[in-house]
C-alpha cells in the first residue's frame, strides 16, 4: 500500500476508534440505557459532560506534551484506552463507574482527533503534499455512520445495552490494530524531505482570541446535536424508530465533507469557509425543533453533519499551518475552547429537557451560541485583511 494511504487510513481508523466507538457510540446507545437501566435523561447529559471533561484534559496533555515523539506514544495509548473504557462499561450499571469510564474515553478521543490531526498534518507537510485534513476527517463521519450501522444490527439481533458495549469494544479492538500499524514514528529534523526549512507563522493575539471564542460556540453546537440527536427524533410522534437513521445519514453527511471544505477553503479562505460552515450548522441546528417530522429531522441531520465537521477540519487544519514544525500547539487551545462548550452544553440541555419534556429550548439555545460564533467570524474575516501574512496561508 503506498505510505500515503497508508498514513491517511491510519488517521481514519484512529478517528473511529477514538471518537466514533469511544465517544460517538454512547448517542446511539443512549435511548437503549434510558430504556433498559436506571439512566434518566439529565444523568445521561451529565454522562455526555464527563466525556467531554475527559475530552478537555486529552486536549491539555496535547498541548502540554513538547514533541512529536511524546504526542505519538500519547496518540497509541489513546487507542488502548478507547478500547478498554468501551469493554469495561457494560460490566457495572454504577453511575460512579460509568462517569469515570466515559471521563477516559473522553480523553481517548484527543488522541484521534488531535494528536493523530498533528502527526498526519506534519507528515503530509515534511513530505510535500497539500497540508489539509480533509482526507483523515472522513474517519469521523464514518465513525457515526459506522456506530449507528452497528447498533441497529445489533438490536436486530436482540442484543441488551451490555451486549452492545461488549460488541463495540470488539469491534474497536480490530481496527486499533491497524490504525496503531500504519501511523508512521514521527521525524523531529525540523526539515521537509525536500530540504526546506519549516516556519511557523503565528497569527496576532486578537484573531487568537477571536477564533478561541467563535470555536467555543461552535464546539457548544455540536455537542447537543451530536450527543442528543437520537434521542431527540425518537421524541417525535412517529418517529419512535428513526433516531439511528437520522445519526446514519449525518455521520453519512460529514464523511466526505471536509473534503468538500477543504476546496471551498482553496477558493474562499479559510475564514470565510467557515463563516459558511457555521450558518450550516445553525440551519442544521434548528430544524428538528421548526420541523418535526422526518424531513426535517434528514435536512437537519445533513446540514449539521456537513457544517460541524467542516467546522472542526478547517480549524485544526488552519491552526496546523500556523505551527508547522509543532502543529498541536494551536490546535490543543483551539481544543479547549472546543471543550470547554461540550463541558456545559449537555448538561444544561439534558437537565432542560428532563424538565420541560423535549429539547426545543436547548436546541433554540444551542442555535443562539452558533449564530454569535458567525458573527465571530465574520469580525475574523474583517481582520484577516489587515493581517497580511494570514493571507497566505
Amino acid at each position: 500500500m503506498d505510505q500515503r494511504l497508508k498514513v491517511l487510513s491510519a488517521g481514519i481508523l484512529s478517528l473511529i476508534v477514538t471518537v466514533g466507538v469511544a465517544r460517538f457510540a454512547y448517542t446511539p446507545l443512549l435511548p437503549v440505557m434510558l430504556q433498559q437501566t436506571f439512566l434518566d435523561t439529565s444523568g445521561g447529559g451529565w454522562l455526555a459532560s464527563f466525556n467531554y471533561i475527559g475530552y478537555l484534559a486529552g486536549a491539555l496533555a496535547a498541548a502540554a506534551v513538547p514533541n512529536l515523539r511524546l504526542k505519538d506514544q500519547l496518540y497509541r495509548l489513546c487507542l488502548v484506552l478507547a478500547v478498554v473504557t468501551t469493554l469495561v462499561m457494560p460490566l457495572s450499571e454504577n453511575y460512579l463507574v460509568w462517569s469515570i469510564l466515559r471521563l477516559i474515553a473522553g480523553f481517548s478521543a484527543a488522541g484521534g482527533l488531535l494528536l493523530a490531526s498533528a502527526l498526519i498534518l506534519n507528515w503530509l507537510i515534511r513530505h510535500g503534499y497539500r497540508s489539509e485534513l480533509g482526507v483523515h476527517f472522513i474517519g469521523m463521519g464514518a465513525g457515526i455512520a459506522f456506530c449507528s450501522v452497528v447498533v441497529e444490527l445489533f438490536s436486530a439481533l436482540n442484543l441488551d445495552w451490555s451486549q452492545q458495549w461488549t460488541g463495540f469494544a470488539l469491534l474497536a479492538l480490530l481496527l486499533a490494530v491497524p490504525a496503531w500499524r500504519w501511523m508512521p514514528r514521527p521525524d523531529l529534523s525540523g526539515m521537509t524531505t525536500s530540504g526546506q526549512q519549516l516556519v511557523d507563522q503565528p497569527p496576532s493575539r486578537r484573531f487568537n482570541w477571536l477564533l478561541l471564542a467563535a470555536y467555543f460556540c461552535a464546539g457548544w453546537g455540536y455537542v447537543i446535536s451530536a450527543t442528543f440527536i437520537v434521542d431527540i427524533v425518537q421524541r417525535q410522534p412517529g418517529l419512535e424508530s428513526s433516531g439511528n437513521w437520522v445519526f446514519l445519514v449525518l455521520g453519512l453527511a460529514a464523511a466526505p465533507a471536509v473534503i468538500v471544505w477543504d476546496k471551498v477553503a482553496r477558493r474562499t479562505g479559510y475564514v470565510p469557509a467557515l463563516l459558511l460552515a457555521y450558518v450550516a450548522q445553525l440551519l442544521g441546528i434548528l430544524m428538528p425543533a421548526l420541523s418535526p417530522t422526518l424531513a426535517g429531522a434528514m435536512t437537519g441531520a445533513v446540514l449539521f453533519g456537513a457544517s460541524f465537521i467542516g467546522a472542526v477540519g478547517l480549524v485544526l487544519t488552519l491552526a496546523g499551518r500556523f505551527y508547522p514544525t509543532k502543529p498541536a500547539k494551536l490546535m490543543g487551545r483551539m481544543t479547549l475552547s472546543y471543550g470547554l462548550a461540550q463541558i456545559i452544553a449537555p448538561a444544561i440541555t439534558g437537565t432542560l429537557a428532563e424538565r420541560l419534556g423535549n429539547y426545543n429550548l436547548g436546541l433554540y439555545i444551542a442555535a443562539g451560541v452558533v449564530a454569535l460564533g458567525a458573527v465571530l467570524m465574520a469580525l475574523l474575516w474583517r481582520l484577516e485583511q489587515e493581517e497580511p501574512a494570514l493571507q497566505r496561508l
